[in-house]
C-alpha cells in the first residue's frame, strides 16, 4: 500500500472512459488499498482509479465513517433530485452546487469478484454518482449549470494548482456529459 498522486483537472486520464476489470487478483486488491489510503490521507469522500492515473472501473468511498469499494459499477437512480455542494479531489478547493439523484443503487463487485449491491441516499448517493461519473470520463463540473460552470472555469484558471498543471504541459479538456446533466442517469 502506498499513497498515490491525485491527478488534477487537465490530465487527460480524467476525461477518458475506463476499462472493465477482468482479473480480480492481487493487483486489484493493491489498487483498492492504495485508493483507500490516498482518499483517507487527502481527505475525501471518494476516489476513483482514474484520479490516480489508473484507467479501470474501480472506486472507493468514505461516507459517514463507512468505507467501501466497488468494481465495475452500474447505477440505478431515483427521479427525486437533491441539490448540494460538491467538490472533487481533482479540483482542489473548488466547491459548487451540483444536482444529483437523491437515491442510488449501485451494482457491481467487491475486490474478490463477488457481486454486491450498495444502496444509498443523500451523501452516499452523491458519492456513488460522482465516482461512477469519473469512471465514464465525466467530471462534476460537467454537471453544473452553464452559469456555475463558467464561474468554476474562471476559478480553475486562477488557481495555483492549475497553473502548475499548465506549466507541466497538461492542457485542460472539458468534456460535455453524454448523460442528462441533472443526474437522471443513462
Amino acid at each position: 500500500m502506498s499513497l498515490q498522486e491525485i491527478r488534477h483537472f487537465g490530465d487527460p486520464v480524467l476525461t477518458t472512459p475506463t476499462l472493465e476489470v477482468i482479473d480480480f487478483d492481487k493487483e486489484l486488491r493493491t489498487l483498492i488499498k492504495d485508493l483507500t489510503e490516498t482518499m483517507l490521507a487527502a481527505p475525501g469522500a471518494g476516489l476513483a482509479a482514474p484520479q490516480i492515473g489508473v484507467a479501470l472501473r474501480v472506486f472507493v468511498w468514505d461516507v459517514d465513517g463507512a468505507l467501501g469499494h466497488l468494481v465495475n459499477p452500474s447505477l440505478d437512480l431515483s427521479v427525486e433530485m437533491q441539490e448540494g455542494d460538491e467538490g472533487c479531489l481533482s479540483f482542489p478547493d473548488l466547491v459548487y452546487p451540483t444536482p444529483r439523484s437523491m437515491r442510488a443503487v449501485a451494482k457491481g463487485f467487491n475486490m474478490h469478484g463477488e457481486a454486491i449491491i450498495v444502496e444509498g441516499s443523500e451523501l452516499l448517493a452523491r458519492a456513488l454518482q460522482h465516482e461512477t461519473d469519473h469512471l465514464d470520463g465525466i467530471l462534476f463540473i460537467d454537471r453544473l449549470s452553464a452559469e456555475d460552470r463558467k464561474l468554476a472555469m474562471k476559478e480553475i484558471r486562477e488557481s495555483d494548482w492549475f497553473g502548475l498543471s499548465m506549466a507541466e504541459g497538461r492542457e485542460p479538456a472539458v468534456k460535455v456529459s453524454p448523460h442528462n446533466p441533472f443526474g437522471l442517469g443513462r
